[in-house]
């Protein structure tokens, strides 16, 4: 299978399979790194943080590598009370994208049109193989969580476990040009108060781990 694989910052892209490359490419501002696993053809590159860096990614390697599944690894804020450190993505939905109301933010799919009745139907990513990771839903949008009073409607509003700058915009990609999608995302912070700190001192650890996950999960892909 061929695999195009995007992260969105450095040390989650060095994470996976780090140090190993059959060829290295540069188209415009991203470094790909080529990389076969388990009969597996990969293209990884660093896109860059938020949701437009992702999309741009997300295409440049679909149409670059013929890629049959996009796939994001990395890292991501906990929202919700849910247990683990590291999740198998199953559902995504963008948090920023809607109306703007009197009465508060109307969140709507993304790429809908937002008037009207507020309405969000989740991407579904395609199954990976199991390798004893819990489900999460993710919750994207291009702003850094450090409110925790933000935090509690993203979950609450949108059923959010996780919070992260790219997934979304991947989901939307894949979707958009018939791809089937995954995400293994691992946590750093609690999109709290503490957030900046918490991201910086376990973004290596958490990086590895989703990175990790993500490397047995493709090894036993059909």
């Amino acid at each position: 299978m061929r695999i195009a694989l995007i992260a969105g910052v450095e040390q989650e892209a060095e994470a996976f399979l780090p140090g190993q490359h059959d060829r290295l490419e540069q188209h415009g501002h991203l470094s790909v790194r080529f990389v076969r696993h388990s009969a597996h053809e990969i293209a990884i590159t660093c896109c860059g943080v938020g949701k437009v860096n992702a999309a741009i990614a997300a295409t440049l390697l679909a149409g670059l590598h013929h890629a049959e599944l996009l796939m994001i690894i990395g890292t991501a804020g906990k929202l919700s009370a849910i247990a683990g450190d590291c999740f198998a993505i199953h559902e995504a939905v963008q948090g920023d994208y809607g109306a703007q109301r009197p009465e508060g933010f109307a969140h709507f799919t993304a790429g809908s049109w937002p008037i009207g009745v507020a309405r969000v139907e989740a991407f579904r990513a395609c199954p990976l193989p199991d390798v004893g990771l819990p489900q999460a839903r993710i919750v994207t949008g291009d702003s850094f969580v450090e409110c925790p009073d933000h935090s509690l409607r993203l979950r609450d509003g949108l059923s959010g476990d996780l919070v992260d700058m790219e997934t979304g915009a991947l989901a939307q990609v894949a979707q958009q040009l018939g791809l089937p999608w995954a995400a293994i995302k691992a946590t750093t912070d609690d999109a709290n108060g503490a957030s900046a700190g918490d991201f910086q001192s376990n973004l290596l650890l958490a990086a590895r781990r989703a990175a990790e996950a993500a490397e047995q999960a493709i090894s036993r892909l059909q």
